[in-house]
């Protein structure tokens, strides 16, 4: 049995009646730009990560309240599974291609963190006002820019952001900031304080805390020596963070199936 098949727990629906799924399915239900597969990724190991993926993905609709074609994020996003990896990385997100990239036996747990980054950078232009970086991420830009576009989806996204970086004064820097700062420094890196990187801990903490578990989806944001380091929301923190991030995906859902039936 290969690492990849040795796969980890998931109490969600069967959204695929137990049948086989392959990526192109995973690409058109998803509405992704495309699908590249490495090519040391056994006949195996392929079919299986299709089925891994397209539940976690659909576990992260049902999760996000949002129609399968919004992982997509309008067919600009494209997945490679097993191709290009890091050394030691689960996974990654390029911004410069706009690729989510899973490894082949180790980007199990890390699919919500990148996704979020995808989102991340694909919404920082419609939440700004003014021309931005294609570099460019919206949590990160939020700190140095206020020309923000006034949208009701826009105003869970700046509440968010506000409680992410900022303390209930909104003069210094929160309680998570500083705790991941001071991991940083103790590891003389940046990292873990980095703006987008507090944003997709924040959102993959959120998924974890769903009752619909999916661990090739997300894991590690309770218990793991991360978490015990304090690089997670509290508790507390995530009760002023979990109605933004329902309160825009929900609205983004409603919104997009008010169009389909308009």
């Amino acid at each position: 049995m290969t690492q990849l098949m040795a796969y980890k727990y998931r109490n969600g629906p069967d959204y695929r009646f137990s049948v086989d799924v392959d990526f192109t399915e995973v690409r058109s239900t998803f509405g992704l730009k495309a699908i590249s597969v490495g090519r040391w990724v056994t006949k195996e190991e392929r079919q299986h990560g299709a089925n891994l993926i397209y539940d976690a993905l659909a576990d992260l609709t049902q999760i996000l309240c949002i129609p399968p074609q919004v992982i997509g994020l309008r067919e600009t996003l494209t997945l490679a599974f097993g191709q290009g990896g890091q050394l030691g990385v689960q996974a990654h997100y390029h911004g410069a291609t706009r690729t989510l990239a899973l490894a082949k036996h180790a980007g199990s747990g890390a699919l919500a963190h990148e996704w979020w980054h995808a989102f991340d950078h694909y919404i920082c232009p419609f939440l700004f006002q003014h021309k931005v970086s294609a570099k460019s991420f919206a949590s990160k830009l939020w700190l140095t820019r206020q020309d923000y576009r006034e949208h009701p989806l826009n105003e869970p996204l700046l509440v968010l952001f506000r409680h992410l970086f900022l303390d209930s004064s909104a003069k210094q820097s929160s309680d998570y900031v500083q705790r991941s700062a001071a991991v940083d420094s103790a590891a003389k890196q940046l990292y873990f304080a980095m703006p987008e990187e507090l944003a997709a801990r924040a959102f993959e903490h959120y998924i974890q805390a769903n009752a619909l578990k999916n661990h090739y989806l997300v894991s590690g944001t309770k218990r793991s020596k991360l978490a015990k380091l304090g690089v997670f929301p509290t508790a507390n923190e995530a009760k002023l963070l979990a109605p933004c991030f329902s309160q825009y995906f929900t609205q983004l859902g409603h919104s997009l199936s008010q169009q389909r039936n308009a």
